[in-house]
């Protein structure tokens, strides 16, 4: 029977549950099980597509065209699964779902209540991960116990192990454990109050995360113990550490896998956790410093942008390069040129997103890495703007521009396809999930990927305008590949340049940290060279205060 792991949190949000979710799945699966993660989010948006980043960070996107938690992105890096937008559940969904069933009459008129129609809904989005493929599922409860949004979920999950047989379910609780500074001591009575909030509403922990700056004593894992009611070998330690990925390494020499397996009665499964190890040197190895610059307009939270900065580091990884980003408000670009403050750059970055703001100053980064031979990648609207850049200061197209900042420019390069006009619910108009795309045979691209026919996710709504590809392909810019049909572009290259690549799509969310995205690989990699022929330059501590934007608590 699959197996169920619950993960809540306490004290603070911000904890690192999906990041504990997602290390204890990678230590499960390197027993040899088969593992899935889903994320359950207490916010009545029917899912995160619609809101602004700096509410919730990134949307993760994931094969099947689900815009989801960026929690999944965690999961997918470190199971190395690709999930579905099962995988993730929010209460508008899930409230949106028991308000259809009661319009269609499914409830035959009974009074619809939290318990138990939305409640049996939780638990429906919980058990449709169940397989004969899959022996455990880990599923993150969102927000922090205390929470008013989160009681139906905690109400679900606590039924669950009722409906299933104790012996099926495991809650982990996350927990903060602060560092007092003028006592100069560790506090447990966060830890404590939050579990007697989680017992409050009939859930005890079998096991606590507690997370702290500095290792606990064994007296306190004690302490924690008696007061938790929780075995001390369950009492789980995660101190700071120096990258995200040595969590699983952490909690495996704090025995949290073999807490796990011992409960469930999963078996004494021998671990192999020697790639992962290697991984973990790796990252510690790289140090050969390369500078990139990440031009966007919500660098102030840096989560905005979560994928792309682990895909860099992937790449980093595997060349043994230092990843040193620099953070750039785009609005503030064109300023920052005029002072010549990115001349140090080894690379440039131009994410995607929507909106006018920032467009102009992302075109003029695009403009800068072209002239000044810098390797650009482009994702998305990063694409679009080395398009638009390319078509006016290259192709004479006066007033380029995309449709969706200008829609009276005289050449929108970037426009709507026409199928997509008339559609009134902005959702329809997207391509979402994984998409198929040629690639021309011997382009960088094609190099890059080792195939001529991939695929990757997007979550966009603009094209490249095909009424304008006749212009293009007279020139240095090649259309490196296109969908199946041939009538979308798909990436664009430059001949002759050492790498200013844009893609339509989003391959940030397919980069795994063993396996860099083919993309973010070569273009870490041009960097590198960059960083490497160059003249000596000043080092990161000599740059002037305030040189390069950075983002809050950076």
């Amino acid at each position: 029977m699959t197996k169920h792991i619950f993960v809540t949190g306490g004290v603070v949000s911000g904890l690192g549950k999906g990041l504990s979710g997602s290390s204890l799945g990678r230590l499960l699966k390197a027993r040899g099980l088969r593992v899935i993660m889903q994320k359950l989010d207490p916010y009545l948006n029917v899912d995160p597509g619609t809101m602004n980043p700096f509410e919730h960070g990134e949307v993760f996107v994931t094969d099947d065209g689900g815009e989801t938690d960026l929690d999944l992105g965690h999961y997918e890096r470190f199971v190395d699964e690709n999930l579905t937008q099962d995988s993730n559940a929010t209460t508008g969904s899930i409230y949106s779902a028991v308000i259809a069933a009661e319009r269609r009459g499914d409830y035959l008129g009974k009074t619809v209540q939290v318990i138990p129609h939305i409640t049996n809904e939780i638990k429906r989005r919980i058990s449709r991960l169940v397989s004969d493929d899959v022996d455990v599922i880990i599923t993150e409860v969102g927000g922090t116990v205390g929470d008013i949004e989160i009681l139906p979920f905690l109400e679900a999950i606590r039924q669950f192990r009722l409906d299933i047989g104790r012996e099926n379910v495991f809650y982990i609780h996350v927990t903060l454990v602060p560092f007092l500074g003028p006592s100069g001591e560790q506090k447990t009575k966060p830890t404590q109050h939050s579990v007697t909030e989680l017992r409050s509403r009939g859930i005890q922990p079998d096991a606590i995360i507690c997370r702290s700056e500095a290792p606990l004593s064994s007296d306190l894992k004690r302490k924690i113990s008696n007061l938790c009611d929780v075995p001390i070998n369950a009492v789980v330690n995660a101190a700071d550490a120096k990258s995200l990925y040595e969590i699983p390494l952490v909690l495996h020499e704090e025995g949290l896998d073999r807490v796990v397996c011992d409960v469930l009665g999963l078996g004494d499964h021998p671990v192999d956790i020697t790639e992962w190890e290697a991984l973990v040197a790796r990252v510690e190895a790289a140090s050969t410093p390369v500078r990139i610059g990440l031009i966007g307009k919500y660098v102030s939270l840096p989560d905005a942008y979560l994928s792309v900065v682990e895909s860099l580091n992937h790449a980093g990884i595997h060349h043994g390069a230092d990843i040193q980003l620099e953070w750039i408000q785009a609005e503030e670009l064109e300023g920052m040129l005029a002072e010549g403050r990115l001349r140090d750059l080894d690379g440039i970055v131009i994410p995607g997103g929507f909106g006018e703001r920032g467009v102009e100053g992302k075109i003029a980064a695009a403009a800068h890495s072209r002239e000044a031979n810098i390797p650009c990648l482009g994702l998305c609207l990063g694409m679009q703007v080395m398009t638009i850049e390319f078509a006016r200061n290259e192709l004479g197209l006066t007033g380029a521009n995309s449709s969706e900042f200008d829609p009276r420019s005289p050449h929108p390069v970037i426009d709507l396809m026409e199928s997509q006009r008339d559609v009134t619910d902005m959702g329809g108009t997207m391509r979402l999930g994984a998409y198929w795309a040629k690639l021309k045979p011997g382009s960088q691209v094609a190099r890059a990927y080792g195939e001529e026919v991939v695929s990757e996710r997007h979550r966009h709504r603009y094209e490249f305008n095909p009424a304008y590809r006749s212009r293009f392909e007279d020139s240095d810019l090649v259309l490196s590949g296109e969908s199946p049909d041939g009538r979308l572009v798909e990436f664009i290259e430059l001949d002759g340049h050492p790498f200013w690549v844009g893609t339509q799509a989003h391959p940030e969310f397919k980069s795994r940290p063993d396996r860099p995205a083919p993309l973010f690989r070569e273009f870490v990699a041009s960097a590198l060279q960059r960083a490497e022929g160059r003249n000596p330059r000043l080092g990161l501590g000599e740059i002037a205060e305030g040189e390069l934007t950075k983002p809050a608590g950076s």
